[in-house]
């Protein structure tokens, strides 16, 4: 077993600042420094350009250019890198797991990917400019692997597939485009339809309503449906779907058949974090390992994470924090069962070597 942490990084104050803060924290930081090694492996196939992404960014949300702007300064890296590691555009996207479910005020979402990529970052950011206030874990410093604004609206994706990729966002920046500008799930799902997608995945979003909507996504298109539980295949786009989805359908029958037992969120958290419940993956070296296991209570604006299986949530009274009562944690902690390296706490988290 594996000892983990994510760092609890809180800020108030502008975009350029926060960007500019982070920037700081990421000089010569392990994952800095590991990703270095991972570019030297996976090099980029296309070239990014910086009015490109600004113009496609600032669309949809000005505060987030901005940050990355004060990350530059912070680290006095040309912008071409900056974007190459935190603009969320026109990057690659391997595949990946993960599983949701919505019930009575709650999301739950087990976030099945690669401890090489995990960042150990859970971010509360209140900006004094522009844009909604958010919490949740971060992806690439800019982007949200999940997360929930300041009028409740809660958001997780899971991955489809990535054949025939379109310039567009990668998950992880939709996912902090749409907390940061939207305040419901109208509007959320009025984004997704208007953003590009680079890759193909669901979006699913909840809110104060208790409203769940599941957004399917490509760069060849977008639909949306109903459902209270999502894993890793399209219910419409099914001409989009991977030829392997036997894990995916199990995935979504055993949160199907449990689902009228479940009365509140923490049973539906149990399901999703027990590791003899059949939601759970432990497939770590295949990138579908679950590492964090996510809930947003959008009526309470509470938010629960824990890091590894059979682990009880740490809660963020996100309200508390909105009226500017800090949170005194430094570090969430658990353990995985893997001997994987970690981006973030581990030196070697490269490709060359498991």
């Amino acid at each position: 077993m594996k000892q983990i942490y994510s760092e609890i990084i809180q800020f108030r104050g502008t975009h350029y600042d926060f960007g500019y803060m982070q920037g700081e924290k990421l000089r010569d930081s392990l994952t800095v420094i590991n990703r270095e090694e991972q570019w030297k492996v996976r090099k980029p196939r296309f070239t990014i350009e910086a009015e490109e992404v600004r113009k496609a960014i600032t669309q949809f949300a000005p505060g987030v250019w901005e940050e990355l702007l004060g990350m530059q300064e912070a680290l006095e890296w040309p912008m071409k890198r900056i974007l190459q590691e935190f603009g969320g555009y026109r990057l690659d996207y391997v595949k990946s797991g993960c599983s949701i479910l919505t019930g009575r005020d709650y999301l739950i979402r087990n976030y099945d990917y690669h401890p090489k990529t995990y960042e150990g970052r859970y971010v509360l950011f209140q900006p004094t400019d522009q844009g909604y206030a958010s919490i949740g874990p971060s992806q690439r410093a800019t982007g949200r692997m999940d997360g929930m604004n300041e009028k409740g609206l809660a958001i997780g994706y899971n991955f489809m597939n990535r054949k025939n990729p379109g310039d567009g966002f990668i998950c992880c920046m939709i996912g902090r485009l749409v907390i940061e500008s939207c305040a419901n799930v109208l509007e959320a799902v009025s984004m997704l339809k208007e953003i590009p997608h680079r890759h193909s995945f669901t979006y699913v979003v909840y809110d104060q309503s208790g409203e769940t909507y599941v957004v399917e996504t490509s760069p060849r298109g977008v639909e949306v449906r109903h459902s209270t539980v999502c894993t890793n295949h399209f219910e419409i786009m099914r001409h989009e779907n991977r030829n392997h989805l036997v894990d995916s359908q199990r995935r979504l029958g055993v949160m199907k058949e449990q689902y009228e037992n479940l009365s509140e969120a923490y049973d539906a958290f149990r399901l999703l974090n027990d590791k003899n419940r059949g939601v759970f993956s432990d497939l770590y070296g295949s990138w579908a390992g679950t590492i964090h296991t996510s809930a947003y209570l959008p009526r309470e604006m509470k938010a629960w994470i824990a890091l590894g299986g059979n682990q009880e949530p740490t809660v963020f009274d996100f309200a508390k924090w909105l009226n500017g009562e800090d949170v005194e944690l430094e570090q969430i902690t658990g353990e995985i069962d893997t001997d994987i390296p970690f981006v973030h706490m581990d030196e070697g988290a490269n490709w060359y070597r498991k």
